[in-house]
């Protein structure tokens, strides 16, 4: 299968929106979003984040290695739920059907309505600040942020375990670190716009929340229902019915 047909098959179509999409509400997450000037000054060795004007080629090269660091977790993390799938193929429509209820579950969380699951778990490691220590920062905030992205990881893991492919789960997780990575890496650019952005995500992120509980607890829906199976088939027949120009 080319590189093509993979990205365009059915289930794929659907699934990789929302892995950006569920990336990029992780990144406004009120565990993260806050946060973002104190990892780029951290990653780029500054002691604080009004400095981060003073170079901003390392804090581009800082974030890039951030971003590469949590993207080797989740990518990872991706291709084992995937393996746990190919497992347990047998039983894929039971599984899918669970995980759906899972994405609920972490759609109410996201909401704010399950608070004891709303916590993340630090690592005390010691990273060096720097360039240096950005990617072992990467990981560490890829392992100890994990059970406070738990609600939008579900949906990509979940996405994972029934896609039936390494390759797919892969390019599933690696979409996710897109939707997480691009909005720090557009910070450590210093476009204006974003700043901006960010100061009125901030200002908004209750609403934002509530929005993006809302689209997991439909995705979960969809899966504990087997509509998501029905669509993803359906959606097939006509992509595969489909003759283009060239």
């Amino acid at each position: 299968m080319s590189v093509g047909e993979l990205v365009f098959s059915g289930s794929l179509l659907v699934a990789l929106p929302i892995a950006l999409l569920a990336g990029v509400i992780a990144f406004v997450s009120p565990c993260v979003l806050p946060l973002v000037p104190g990892y780029l000054a951290y990653v780029t060795g500054f002691s604080r984040a009004d400095q981060l004007s003073s170079d901003r080629g390392r804090v581009v090269l800082g974030a890039s290695f951030f971003v590469l660091g949590f993207t080797v977790v989740f990518v990872g993390f991706s291709l084992l739920f995937a393996t746990a799938g190919l497992v347990l193929q047998t039983q894929l429509d039971l599984i899918t059907r669970l995980a759906g209820a899972v994405v609920i579950v972490m759609g109410f969380v996201f909401i704010g309505q399950v608070t004891f699951l709303q916590r993340t778990v630090r690592p005390r490691w010691q990273i060096a600040t720097g360039l240096g220590g950005a990617p072992l920062l990467g990981i560490v905030f890829g392992l100890g942020w994990a059970p406070c992205m738990g609600p939008t990881l579900a949906a990509v893991y979940s996405l994972a375990l029934t896609e039936g492919g390494l390759g797919r789960a892969a390019l599933i997780g690696f979409v996710y670190c897109l939707g997480l990575g691009i909005p720090f890496l557009l910070v450590a650019m210093g476009f204006g716009w974003m700043t901006r952005a960010t100061a009125w995500l901030k200002r908004h992120i209750r609403v934002i929340n509530v929005i993006g509980g809302g689209i997991l607890i439909v995705i979960g829906l969809a899966m504990v229902t087997g509509l998501w199976q029905v669509f993803v088939s359906n959606l097939g027949v006509v992509i595969n019915g489909t003759v283009t120009p060239l």
